[in-house]
């Protein structure tokens, strides 16, 4: 079948350059497509020198008006301060794309001008970064001291002119750790998915949403067993990426130090955890998985981290993995020349500028608009 469709291709192809010959060959230049892809890269340091970009985050379509960011404006939650130390950072930056960019300065010296959406308390904001629809930012904490994680993990409720809604959440079962997240958003109510990298778990928080902010009804952790491990280069590694597929009831876990993506079926509505799940995909094309997100053609992406002695391979540094849900590799590319710049990951059906990506080498964001193909 995948020789018959691929032999099909061909001969649509051949077909398409025999009618494109058949057409005149004086046609207008002006008619052909742009060559240039649309990319805008930007830097992601805030005026007080933060660096090391974690999470990224669309604003989706319907966010309320009203607020210092709209619809279609990229936030990136950075890990570290000025001095690059990791797990102390306390800024929210927002990037909006419209071809105008933060010009990078170097790491260190003089402190960079990206816009500040919120500044935070706790230290070391992760890659659980979301948004919700009805109006409000969430983001993880992962404090350390001294290079070592310390006590004082939380998850903070932003409303949409970056000010903090009540207190951090605090929760030693559900919330020890959290270092990613992903959000089935219904509006008045959701249920937002959180790995917590220290003790390996995933958490479902179900939870509604008005104008007043985020009440969390139910707490479940649904899976356990992911590898946990401490690591010089990225500080630890445990199961990050979580991307959900609403229509199968399917949660994909990213696991860093098992260097796999795993599925959870059931995740809706599971009220005892699995251990890890499923292994779907598992290729020499992984060098420890972090972000994790469907692309609009319904494939997965993830961010190689290259932390994994094992595994790491620096002629294929930084690189954004794509492969389907039954765990075949569709394609690769690398964001950095160098290994551990890939990280956060952000992709959008509704805008134009669909896929974010961040370079933690650089300090930057890579803001892409690709062609939608759906698969068939």
């Amino acid at each position: 079948m995948q020789r018959t469709r691929i032999m099909s291709l061909i001969g649509c192809t051949m077909l398409s350059i025999a009618v494109a010959a058949s057409s005149s060959a004086a046609a207008d230049a002006d008619a052909v497509g742009p060559f240039l892809p649309r990319l805008i890269v930007s830097s992601t340091i805030p005026a007080n020198g933060d660096l090391n970009p974690y999470g990224v985050a669309f604003v989706p379509r319907g966010f309320p008006e009203g607020g210092t960011i709209a619809p279609g404006d990229i936030l990136v939650s950075n890990f570290n301060n000025s001095g690059n130390a990791q797990g102390t950072g306390t800024t929210i930056i927002k990037f909006t794309p419209n071809g105008t960019v933060t010009p990078s300065v170097p790491a260190g010296t003089t402190p960079g001008n990206a816009t500040t959406f919120f500044t935070s308390g706790p230290i070391g904001l992760t890659t659980a970064l979301g948004v919700l629809k009805g109006g409000f930012v969430l983001v993880g904490n992962l404090p350390t001291s001294g290079g070592s994680i310390t006590s004082g993990a939380s998850l903070q409720v932003i409303d949409r002119n970056g000010n903090l809604v009540g207190s951090p959440i605090v929760d030693s079962m559900f919330l020890d750790s959290p270092w990613d997240l992903t959000i089935d958003d219904d509006g008045d109510h959701a249920q937002v998915f959180v790995s917590n990298v220290v003790s390996g778990t995933v958490s479902r928080l179900d939870v509604t949403v008005n104008s007043g902010g985020v009440t969390i009804e139910h707490k479940t952790v649904i899976a356990t067993g992911y590898g946990s491990a401490p690591n010089g280069a990225a500080l630890i590694v445990g199961p990050t990426g979580l991307a959900y597929d609403e229509k199968s009831d399917v949660l994909y876990v990213a696991s860093t130090d098992d260097n796999a993506i795993f599925s959870i079926r059931n995740a809706e509505h599971r009220k005892t955890p699995v251990v890890k799940g499923t292994a779907v995909f598992s290729d020499p094309h992984l060098h420890g998985p972090l972000a994790l997100v469907f692309a609009p053609n319904g494939n997965l992406l993830t961010a190689n981290g290259d932390a994994l002695p094992t595994s790491s391979d620096p002629t294929h540094p930084s690189e954004i993995v794509e492969f389907t849900k039954n765990g075949e590799f569709v394609g690769e590319f690398n964001v950095d020349a160098g290994q551990g710049g890939a990280f956060g990951l952000a992709t959008s059906r509704d805008f134009f500028f669909n896929f974010a990506t961040v370079n933690d080498n650089t300090n930057s964001i890579d803001v892409f608009a690709l062609p939608i193909h759906q698969d068939d």
